[in-house]
């Protein structure tokens, strides 16, 4: 299991292959929060292969971004990305205000 530093996450697929093979997640690591709204590239990203699904563990605060097919996840001090048989488990420690 790989720990981050972060502030927040995007979760993201990358575009194309065929609907039944397994896809290849991005995970966007981020020093501030609402990411997607500044336009500011990520300081790291995870780009895992072979991946059926993406699993949220103990994360309260969670939104999913319609217009960029994004989830967003801020107030985060640490995330811990396990990856494990195609599925990648985030969890971590989120303060809420």
């Amino acid at each position: 299991m790989d720990t981050y530093d972060v502030k927040s996450i995007t979760i993201s697929k990358k575009p194309g292959g065929s609907e039944d093979k397994y896809r290849i997640a991005f995970i966007g690591l981020f020093n501030e929060n609402n990411p997607h709204l500044t336009a500011q590239a990520p300081f790291k990203v995870l780009e895992i292969n072979d991946i059926e699904k993406v699993r949220l563990h103990d994360l309260r605060n969670v939104s999913f971004y319609l217009v960029g097919n994004d989830i967003v996840i801020n107030n985060l001090e640490k995330l811990h990305v396990d990856i494990s048989e195609g599925v990648v488990t985030l969890s971590g420690k989120q303060v809420l205000p």
